[in-house]
């Protein structure tokens, strides 16, 4: 019998028998348009043509809503403000990766500031894409969850960045964590919101990326004093409302999986294998208590071989006992023809068949 995306992901998180393995992923835009080009019909959206599963998330705005505006602007890119506080050096060409050029919220006196400004009013939350999403989604048996921000991630990456954070982790705890208990209030005050409405969700998710190529941004004494507890305090919200929880960390985070798991989190992804960690060995020691989305190479998927040859390699290891979802380790980047594409789908869809 063949069962609704959001069945299936319900059962991966549980660790139940499915029909086949989750398949989800995000392509990049310009990863798209070139798919259009090669073949992919037009107005078909590319989860209909390949088979992939849908994840409709729901998010809020918790910045400090500063003001936005361009202080510049050339044919190549656009420096402007954004309501974190940030100046950011965005580039025009698609799939670029903007530059940050200063941070408003850079010590404590200025984040007293920016908090004062962060309240859970109702117009930040975006009740037209629930009147328009909801109930279609529902009906049509698809996931959906809401999109937490807060963390070490958002603090570092959008609102004080990295230097600011790391030293303030290390000399001023206090102003650190508060940051990120704030973040993650404003979030649980407004989803509160939604909820009492009546809408239910399946599961929460949000990004914290906690490490880099073969190590972490900070030791674990230092994770658990000051940011697990509010990833705990986050996953003991969702689990009380009956939600699964799925953390996004990028790069390498193996020494924090033990207690990922302790503190709640059902998921972990992306598995970066390009930043050190192996995905069979995760599977192995840890795959019987925590889910798994990712770990798929994303370097090797413009290389057709490479990439099928990966895909038998870890799928079968990956599946077995459930609690997998398929996805790149990160992406699908505009390296990736359709024509390859379209052989990597195929590929899945024999592998994680139960």
């Amino acid at each position: 019998m063949e069962l609704t995306s959001r069945e299936r992901f319900i059962r991966t998180f549980q660790h139940k028998d499915i029909d086949r393995i989750v398949m989800i992923d995000e392509p990049w835009a310009g990863t798209l348009k070139r798919w259009y080009g090669e073949g992919l019909p037009a107005g078909v959206e590319w989860q209909d043509y390949f088979g992939f599963d849908r994840r409709y998330t729901l998010f809020i705005d918790n910045s400090p809503r500063f003001e936005t505006k361009v202080l510049e602007e050339t044919d190549r890119y656009v420096i402007h403000t954004t309501s974190w506080g940030a100046t950011l050096k965005s580039f025009k060409e698609l799939d670029s990766t903007p530059e940050f050029l200063d941070y408003f919220i850079s010590d404590k006196q200025k984040w007293e500031i920016a908090k004062e400004r962060m309240k859970p009013d109702d117009d930040r939350i975006n009740w037209e894409w629930l009147d328009n999403r909801y109930h279609k989604a529902r009906a049509a048996g698809e996931y959906m969850d809401l999109g937490f921000w807060f963390g070490f991630d958002v603090t570092h990456s959008w609102a004080s960045g990295v230097e600011n954070v790391l030293i303030g982790m290390y000399e001023d705890p206090e102003w650190v964590t508060d940051m990120f208990g704030h973040y993650l209030d404003v979030n649980l005050a407004l989803y509160d919101k939604v909820l009492e409405r009546g809408y239910k969700f399946d599961g929460i998710h949000w990004p914290d990326d906690m490490g880099y190529k073969n190590t972490t941004f900070f030791s674990l004494d230092m994770y658990r004093r000051l940011l697990k507890p509010y990833h705990k305090k986050a996953c003991d919200w969702a689990h009380e409302r009956g939600m699964y929880v799925e953390l996004h960390s990028c790069g390498y985070v193996e020494p924090f999986i033990p207690d990922l798991i302790e503190t709640g989190v059902d998921c972990l992804n992306p598995i970066e294998v390009k930043a050190g960690m192996d995905p069979v060995r995760i599977k192995k020691t840890y795959g019987d208590k925590i889910a798994m989305r990712g770990g798929v190479n994303a370097v090797l998927w413009n290389d057709r071989d490479a990439i099928i040859s990966e895909l038998e390699r870890v799928i079968p290891v990956l599946k077995e006992g459930g609690g997998y979802f398929f996805s790149s380790d990160h992406s699908i980047p505009n390296s990736v023809s359709f024509e390859n594409f379209k052989a990597i789908s195929d590929c899945i869809h024999r592998l994680g068949k139960y």
